[in-house]
């Protein structure tokens, strides 16, 4: 029987605050600059807006409360806390699933992160300046990500940051990252919150996005809100079981999953209370957003260039240098999570030390990195549609995103809830637990079965009609 790693030799958080800015970190990523206000905009406004905060509450937090309480029971790593919870059953597959999906996505997602990078560099040369049509910043951005060899720099500088800052370990590492960055990138957003909502016209973009229209709730926008709840929250790939194997016994799961889910919500809110109003007040069509990367890479540089921005061209360049640094600050504090996964496992399972498996594990995501780096016009065979009609990289996000992480969490959900048993994750729950036990009562409910049957639901739509939850 393998020893198992104590709290000290693995690490714990210092504090319950370290442990918020790091989880919140796991859950705040390019998605919520890109994805939330897009996902907003395509369905009414502010009546999606208050949906989604209906799901978060019912689905997202129950979610990321089963995994917390699995890490925190059993101090292990995905794979190692299944085993522990039911030896020798199938259950440490799932654990398994967590660990490769971590990986998997760190290794297109930093290519991702890396052009945030080039885009700041870019902006801080005031290359945007000539940026002034849909066609130009088009063009601009195919060049900018056609360029292989510049990707695959740019791929390496995120691994290396990541891989650094992991190995420094829990407390001195990760907690220590994501204190300095989490408030960085709120005083970031919330400048750039100031400035959006001070150019003339932005009370257009401001009454779209905080005004809401009931007739505009349909079924339609209740499953796209679900969808971004869950996808939100950085759940079913096990961070959150290994975030939580590291708090300690006294902390209040309950509150500190609410807390971390407040976080999230709140910088994908900040998010669109920065895009909305200077959309508006560029006069784009703000029920016709385009998602994704074509938001921040293509939409937004024609407004760092427009005359509605201040003092330029100085002021588009302080705007969009901002922009994409803050772009930058929330795609790293994803990617310490999803090397952290595989990180624990190769800690706990294997023995190794941290350095040894955060450089490993960190050459494997880049490795594995180097196609979605080609994936945009470096490579015919990683560009094209080859790969079931994607390529590369959406195909790597269609798999390990869409997919992967929806079966993670229904798995989870159906894991904590009926096979561990939701008494038991109650009895974890009610360590430094001070609220009503009527709480307890309804989260159990809930993780048995309202999760997973949205969950379910979230799966149908994306296998039955794609492209409804975009990701």
């Amino acid at each position: 029987m393998q020893q198992q790693a104590t709290p000290e030799s693995r690490g714990q958080w210092r504090s319950r605050a370290g442990f918020v800015f790091a989880a919140a970190g796991s859950a705040i990523g390019l998605g919520n600059i890109w994805r939330f206000p897009a996902e907003t905009a395509r369905n009414g406004g502010a009546a999606f807006l208050l949906v989604y905060l209906a799901c978060v509450a019912v689905v997202g937090v129950p979610v990321m409360i089963a995994e917390l309480s699995i890490g925190r029971r059993t101090r292990r790593n995905p794979i190692g806390a299944f085993a522990a919870l039911k030896p020798r059953t199938p259950w440490v597959l799932l654990g398994g699933l967590g660990v490769v999906t971590g990986v998997a996505i760190l290794s297109f997602y930093s290519v991702i992160a890396g052009w945030t990078v080039g885009y700041l560099f870019k902006a801080l040369r005031g290359d945007f300046s000539a940026v002034t049509s849909a066609v130009q910043s088009q063009q601009f951005f195919e060049k900018a990500v056609g360029s292989g060899s510049w990707n695959l720099v740019l791929h390496a500088l995120f691994i290396v940051l990541t891989t650094v800052i992991v190995v420094g370990g829990i407390r001195k590492g990760i907690e220590a990252a994501t204190r300095v960055m989490m408030p960085v990138l709120l005083i970031l957003l919330f400048a750039l919150v100031a400035v959006s909502i001070s150019l003339p016209g932005s009370s257009e973009g401001l009454a779209f996005y905080l005004h809401p229209e009931w007739s505009d709730i349909t079924p339609a926008v209740v499953v796209a809100a679900l969808g971004q709840a869950f996808f939100s929250l950085s759940l079913g790939m096990g961070a959150m079981i290994t975030y939580g194997s590291y708090l300690d016994r006294k902390a209040n799961l309950v509150s500190s999953a609410g807390l971390v889910a407040g976080m999230d919500t709140g910088i994908a809110f900040l998010a669109g209370l920065a895009i909305f109003p200077a959309f508006a007040a560029a006069g784009k069509n703000l029920d016709a957003l385009e998602g994704g990367a074509g938001l921040i890479f293509v939409v937004l540089p024609t407004i760092f260039s427009s005359s509605i921005i201040p003092a330029q061209p100085l002021g588009g360049i302080l705007f969009g240098g901002t922009f994409f640094l803050l772009l930058g600050v929330a795609a790293l504090t994803s990617t310490i999570s999803l090397l952290e996964v595989g990180v624990s496992w190769a800690v706990d399972e294997l023995h190794w030390s941290r350095a040894r498996a955060a450089t490993l594990l960190g050459g494997a995501s880049f490795l594995l990195g180097i196609p979605a780096a080609y994936a945009n016009g470096g490579s015919a065979l990683f560009s094209g549609d080859n790969w079931l009609g994607h390529n590369f990289m959406d195909f790597m996000a269609m798999i390990f995103i869409t997919f992967s992480l929806t079966v993670g969490a229904l798995l989870i959900s159906l894991f904590v809830g009926w096979a561990w048993k939701a008494r038991n994750a109650c009895d974890e729950l009610r360590q430094g637990f001070s609220g009503s036990e009527g709480v307890l009562q309804g989260w159990s409910f809930l993780i048995r079965y309202l999760c997973p049957l949205a969950i379910a639901l979230i799966l149908a739509v994306l296998y039955f009609r794609p492209g409804v939850i975009p990701t």
